[in-house]
């Protein structure tokens, strides 16, 4: 009789552990209200501000600086596996 007493409070145990571990991960995620209002205006700000300047065209880039882009990423490149 103690053995099942002991099994059943074990198991209940268990159950409420996993539900308090949950909450606090649930609550971690959540933002509150005003911080995702707040990252919404901001949000909408910078595609407003985009909106009102005009990108620059971008050129085409000559045969030279080309060559000069690829080399210089290859250039890099060797220096991060380093």
């Amino acid at each position: 009789m103690k053995v099942f007493i002991f099994l059943v409070a074990l198991a209940i145990s268990g159950v409420a552990s996993a539900q308090q571990g949950k909450q606090r991960q649930e609550g971690k995620q959540q933002m509150r209200y005003e911080d995702r209002q707040r990252l919404r205006e901001d949000m909408n700000q910078v595609y407003r501000d985009r909106g009102e300047r005009p990108e620059r065209p971008q050129r085409p880039m000559s045969p030279q600086e080309r060559e000069k882009l690829r080399q210089d990423v290859r250039d890099a490149d060797r220096q991060l596996k380093r």
